[in-house]
């Protein structure tokens, strides 16, 4: 029996650079539907993109919004992991995230990276 593969998308680019916030969500949201376990880590200024009420004033020619890609995502099962310590460095508080994103520890990400079959930076 073989184990499902992950992949996970880290996201450094925030909500200065628009045009790099589709990419991680389209894809992740393709890897779930092929079976694959994806995460998507915030990391940096990239977890202004999941600060409540940033994504839905995100929106690129005929593309929906950000946050409809996301809620996509979301409801295809990726789960999104905000770093604590880019939080303490731009200031922003646990609860100032969109649901489901989960604040965790810059160990999370090692542990996702050593665990992942492939990660893709954005």
């Amino acid at each position: 029996m073989s184990k499902r593969k992950k992949i996970l998308y880290v996201q450094t680019s925030g909500v200065d650079t628009p045009e790099r916030l589709y990419a991680p969500f389209i894809l992740s949201t393709t890897a779930a539907a092929m079976g694959i376990d994806a995460t998507i880590y915030f990391l940096i200024t990239g977890v202004t993109v999941v600060k409540k009420g940033e994504a839905e004033k995100i929106k690129l020619g005929e593309f929906p919004t950000l946050k409809q890609v996301m809620d996509q995502s979301v409801k295809a099962g990726v789960k999104l992991e905000v770093c604590e310590q880019s939080c303490m460095l731009l200031g922003l508080e646990r609860g100032d995230f969109e649901d489901p994103a989960k604040v965790v520890g810059a160990a999370t990400l090692n542990d996702r990276i050593l665990d992942a079959d492939a990660v893709i930076c954005f």
